[in-house]
């Protein structure tokens, strides 16, 4: 009786850990927060609504190993039924640095949607990154986009 209990036991455990890692991992070429937490938390629906809004942990998805949290569940759909569309280029990085072949942090509310791509930029007190990829956005996407798939192959 006490072997097929902890047999059992065993089993019960094996199978928790088995599921638990089956978790897709996520690149590491992503620009991630703690717990694989994406552009900070913020709804990567909601850029396409000309706003950023901060997400909500109750209304997540993950895609690729990388959380993505929600304002709202009808955004989570969105997000769900075709990611692709939502995500961030550049695995979240600043858009005009990955011109560049570098991986720099972003300012989640410093963003431009083109041609139904996000690309998030670097902003601080003294600089704008979105202002130099504006000056050459069509040159810049495409060196942006030569070198992320090098950097991530994606």
């Amino acid at each position: 009786m006490f072997r097929a209990a902890t047999g059992i036991a065993l089993l019960v455990v094996l199978g928790f850990v088995s599921t638990s890692s089956a978790q897709t991992p996520p690149s590491p070429h992503y620009n991630l927060g703690k717990d694989r937490l994406a552009i900070e938390g913020y709804d990567p629906v909601s850029y396409f609504g000309g706003k950023a809004v901060r997400g909500n942990a109750k209304f997540s998805a993950e895609h690729k190993g990388v959380i993505y949290r929600f304002s709202s569940e009808q955004n989570r759909k969105q997000f769900t039924d075709a990611p692709e569309k939502f995500a961030p280029a550049y695995g979240g990085w600043c858009a005009t640095a990955m011109a560049e072949g570098k991986k720099v942090e972003i300012d989640p509310r410093n963003f431009r949607i083109t041609n139904g791509r996000l690309f998030l930029f670097y902003k601080s007190f003294f600089a704008d990154a979105q202002d130099d990829w504006k000056k050459d956005e069509a040159n810049k996407t495409k060196l942006a986009d030569g070198s992320w798939k090098k950097i991530a192959g994606e």
